[in-house]
């Protein structure tokens, strides 16, 4: 894929990967680049977030608590709390620096983290289990 820059938004070395806020791209939105890799894009992100959500939330009859290790962008979070059924949702993100610059770069994608159903946990998923 290839994008072009419009400018840089934020970068910073967390205590885990390199966090680039990435950039502005002119067809693309923000995007979240973390060590290099393309995380995601305000213009497509919603694919893949529904895709990884509702797939597995439709298969449960009644996910009453929901555990999401990783995805400190948000967007599965904010999918999970769109259920009914669900009274609690956790995420469990090792890297504060994403959760703390998607809130601020992709205010649409991190939504979830509002809702009163949410709760967050800042460490290693596999300790939290």
């Amino acid at each position: 894929m290839t994008l072009k820059v419009n400018k840089i938004l934020h970068h910073e070395k967390s205590k885990y990967q390199d966090v680039r806020f990435g950039f502005e791209s002119s067809d693309y939105g923000n995007v979240l680049v973390l060590d290099n890799v393309i995380q995601c894009t305000e213009r497509d992100e919603f694919a893949y977030q529904e895709m990884i959500t509702h797939l597995a939330m439709n298969s449960h009859p009644s996910p009453k608590r929901v555990l999401i290790i990783g995805g400190g962008d948000g967007g599965v979070l904010r999918e999970v709390v769109k259920h009914d059924a669900v009274e609690e949702a956790i995420l469990c993100d090792i890297d504060e620096a994403v959760i703390r610059l998607s809130k601020q770069y992709l205010p649409h994608m991190s939504k979830g983290f509002q809702n009163p159903k949410t709760t967050i946990h800042v460490g290693d998923g596999f300790k939290f289990l």
